[in-house]
């Protein structure tokens, strides 16, 4: 299906015939911004927005030249043992001179400009290396999660770009696991679950970002096959009190289990939260009580302390049973 956003400008109200296309485009991207497939009629308010946006995008530009993207990692671990799962990768942006800036801020313009593509690509190739710095330096293996856009599996040739990634880097393909959300469901399904096939069928693992947030078909979940579900942060805000939330955090929990697939809860900031999910045989967590996203070599001084952490309480174990 297509989806237009339009933007509309007046003669003479918005402005003499070479004023109006500018204005036309301001309009556009706050149809854009209020979620695409709609219209706005141009208001002089709407200047200031384009030209924050036009300057949003030179710099993202700039970015991607001067190497001012960086990937922060949050660990994932087992609900129930506490163990370390694997890391998801989070896209940071940190402009020279300047304030760190967050992804709700700039990915919607990295899609609208289409540089989601190259900082894709570029974001599965570092965390792939990564791992594998990791791994050279004496940590245990652990697999790492990339977000992917449907604006990037609609490229031809995306599966022999995560084929060449993983060859380059040498991260077997079980270690890499691609998180989507259920947007790609709603245009081009059918290419993108054979997509998806295909990137299964090389070991590459595949997760349904956000679960219940969208608009995707159950059918489509069985066609591919993902091995990993996530629970939005919305589901879990209200962990402990009975509400409709909740009874949905615990349907989604069910429905992924009783189609194979491992359940991970991102959002965890309370106790009462991991005690809700434990509760329910939620598989993995993530959240700011475990660990909020931090850069690589922080992250690496945390699994070190927490691998030492489990050493200790191992021997203190088995001195105990002697």
């Amino acid at each position: 299906s297509l989806a237009c956003s339009v933007g509309v400008a007046l003669y003479p109200d918005h402005g003499d015939r070479h004023q109006l296309v500018m204005h036309a485009d301001a309009a556009m991207y706050t149809a854009k911004r209020a979620g695409g497939n709609t219209y706005a009629l141009f208001e002089s308010r709407m200047n200031e927005g384009l030209q924050d946006q036009l300057s949003l995008q030179q710099d993202l530009r700039h970015a991607l030249e001067r190497g001012e993207l960086q990937l922060h990692y949050q660990p994932k671990i087992d609900a129930r043992l506490g163990r370390l799962q694997g890391v998801e990768a989070l896209l940071r942006w940190q402009p020279e001179g300047k304030p760190m800036v967050m992804p709700d801020q700039f990915i919607p313009a990295l899609e609208e400009t289409g540089l989601i593509v190259p900082a894709g690509a570029w974001v599965l190739r570092e965390a792939c290396n990564q791992v594998m710095t990791w791994r050279a330096r004496g940590l245990p293996p652990v697999s790492v999660a990339v977000n992917v856009s449907a604006r990037q599996l609609q490229q031809r040739g995306f599966v022999d770009t995560v084929a060449s990634i993983l060859k380059e880097t040498g991260l077997e393909a079980r270690y890499l696991e691609l998180e989507l959300t259920e947007t790609i469901f709603v245009d081009n399904a059918g290419d993108n679950v054979r997509m998806l096939r295909r990137l299964a069928d090389m070991g590459v693992s595949l997760a349904i970002d956000d679960f219940g947030t969208g608009h995707s078909s159950l059918s489509y979940l069985s066609n591919f096959s993902p091995r990993t579900q996530k629970i939005d942060r919305s589901f879990l805000s209200e962990a402990g009190d009975g509400s409709d939330n909740i009874a949905i955090a615990r349907a989604i929990i069910a429905l992924g289990h009783g189609m194979g697939m491992y359940v991970v809860a991102e959002g965890v900031e309370t106790e009462a939260q991991v005690d809700f999910l434990r509760g329910y045989g939620c598989d993995q967590m993530q959240g700011s009580l475990l660990s909020k996203p931090l850069p690589a070599d922080q992250l690496e001084q945390w699994l070190r302390a927490r691998i030492q952490s489990q050493l200790s309480l191992n021997a203190a174990r088995r001195a105990a049973l002697v």
